[in-house]
């Protein structure tokens, strides 16, 4: 009896490889072994490129990060714990079976409207994970047809707007109600009718070159493409570890905006150490924030460099900077001018809400912060005086020549932040003032969560900020530049914009960022589908 049900199991287990073995070889596909790529990256063999997103462009082997970050931007901390907690069963699942279980963790109940994770939060991991052998494949040939494993919305924006990919096929999830349900459409393999027609009508218009495919064995083996195909090269994982991070300078668009409340990438091991700080980050952050507003300046720099939050500070003087003054032009220039107020004008670039409170900790004396759309809270809390501006040109310059008759005035004239190595445009409103002007460049790093936000709740950024193991500030004040245009001045500035540019080239030269002209609205529009400006700012205006 037992020997009995041994051969039934044994029989049915050959059965089931056997089946396994026919699928394989079934495909037909027309494989050419080529680990290192060099053939297809030296030598463009057709008009069109067929290739797998997971298994032939990412250099990760797993999707799970991409879905632990949705999980925690578009959901919570618990649905991302939930998520986590099933890493083990996702596992031991296959791999179609393992991408709806956490697609219906990570989508179920996320609102369909507003959904933007896939262009303003996810470019910045993908294109960190693209391998530059798998993209220098992408850029010889004119029409790249995509498929990947997971939900289209995940991967739509980043392979559209940041790789030029011109059609992309991808599981749909279905909706109910406004809201992701998060069960994924269909049964089986993902949209294989839809995979197969495109490189039908792609070879049909290619002709005699066709249709080369790209990527893993185990999307690739899915489609029985060898009758429209030309080549079809497989990756293995092998290769994939040989293979180099894309450099950001090789980037086809370069990545100034994203948005997000995750710095790291939510691997499984990070995420193990993500939810291990978690219940250590609140209570510490709250004792940073409560030692930084209550206990006096020589007391709360050294108790804050022993819970772990960095600061530097770093005086630039240069004697070959034609536009920097002296102290003594700025007492000459105090003194001639009737108009000159007794306050200093700091420009600085923007990084987080915190900067006025660090220039302040540099220079050793309070000052004033301009801010726009900043929140109650943080205004509240605030150790330095803040004063709220209105967008309002001739209003907010009045503004700031009362405050400068009361101290030092902190603007930061690119009007939001900005993550990456690039300064935005700068307004040129600190410039009509008349002053003289010191630049301050400051740069911020921080290892699990970003102290800024585009779409979430603003009054948060601050206690996210000093949630990170060890936030670090690096203030650096260069030399001051005279703004001025009567017989004192270095220089006869032709308009106000030249002044702002030339301050944004000399904090952009001191921190090797890169100046552009996009501005906040450009930001906004992206991140979060609206212009910045908060409901109380519109009704002032």
């Amino acid at each position: 009896m037992c020997s009995k049900a041994f051969y039934r199991s044994f029989l049915f287990f050959y059965k089931l490889l056997l089946r396994r073995l026919k699928f394989a070889h079934g495909t037909n596909l027309k494989l050419q072994k080529c680990p290192s790529l060099d053939s297809l990256r030296t030598s463009c063999t057709g008009d069109h490129l067929f290739f797998d997103l997971e298994g032939g462009l990412l250099r990760c082997t797993t999707t799970f990060p991409y879905f632990m970050l949705v999980a925690l931007e578009a959901g919570s901390f618990l649905r991302g714990l939930a998520l986590f907690l099933l890493y083990p069963l996702i596992c031991c699942l296959s791999h179609d079976m393992g991408i709806r279980v956490m697609t219906m963790v990570a989508f179920c109940g996320v609102r369909v409207k507003g959904f933007r994770l896939g262009r303003a939060v996810l470019p910045k991991h993908f294109l960190e994970d693209v391998g530059l052998e798998a993209f220098e494949v992408l850029g010889k040939f004119k029409t790249r047809i995509c498929f990947s494993g997971m939900p289209r919305v995940m991967v739509e924006g980043f392979l559209k707007e940041y790789l030029g990919v011109e059609v992309v096929v991808g599981r749909e999830i279905r909706e109910f109600g406004g809201y992701f349900t998060g069960l994924i459409e269909g049964q089986g393999k993902v949209a294989l009718s839809e995979v197969k027609r495109e490189v039908e009508l792609h070879a049909k218009q290619s002709g005699k070159n066709g249709v080369v495919g790209f990527g893993g064995l185990q999307a690739l083996s899915a489609y029985d493409i060898s009758s429209t195909c030309k080549e079809v090269y497989l990756v293995s994982e092998a290769d994939k570890k040989k293979w180099q991070p894309l450099h950001r300078s090789r980037y086809p668009k370069p990545l100034i905006f994203h948005d997000g409340r995750i710095a790291l990438r939510p691997t499984p091991l990070k995420s193990l150490f993500l939810f291990l700080w978690l219940p250590l980050s609140v209570p510490l952050a709250i004792t940073r924030a409560i030692a930084f507003l209550y206990l006096p300046r020589y007391l709360h720099i050294p108790i804050l460099a022993c819970l772990g939050m960095v600061s530097r500070k770093i005086i630039k003087k240069s004697h070959n900077n034609e536009q920097a003054c002296t102290d003594t032009e700025i007492k000459r220039q105090v003194a001639d001018n009737d108009n000159c107020f007794k306050g200093q004008v700091y420009v600085c670039n923007h990084r987080t809400l915190l900067d006025p409170l660090y220039i302040s900790g540099a220079l050793g004396r309070h000052v004033i912060a301009t801010t726009y759309s900043v929140s109650r809270v943080a205004e509240i809390l605030s150790p330095i005086k803040t004063i709220r501006l209105t967008r309002n040109k001739e209003v907010d310059r009045k503004k700031m020549e009362t405050l400068l008759s009361e101290g030092d005035i902190v603007i930061c004239p690119e009007g939001t932040t900005c993550r990456e190595p690039y300064l935005l445009r700068f307004s040129p409103l600190f410039a009509e003032l008349n002053r003289v002007i010191t630049p301050v460049a400051l740069t911020s790093h921080v290892s699990m969560f970003y102290g800024t936000t585009a779409s979430g709740k603003k009054y948060l950024d601050p206690l996210y900020f000093v949630m990170n193991p060890r936030p670090h500030y690096t203030v650096e004040l260069l030399d001051k530049v005279d703004a001025s245009s009567g017989e004192n001045s270095g220089k006869q500035w032709n308009s106000y914009y030249e002044v702002a540019n030339y301050v944004q080239s000399k904090i952009g030269e001191a921190l090797e960022f890169e100046c552009t002209k996009f501005t906040r609205r450009d930001k906004y529009l992206m991140l979060a589908d609206n212009e910045g400006i908060v409901e109380a700012v519109s009704k002032e205006r």
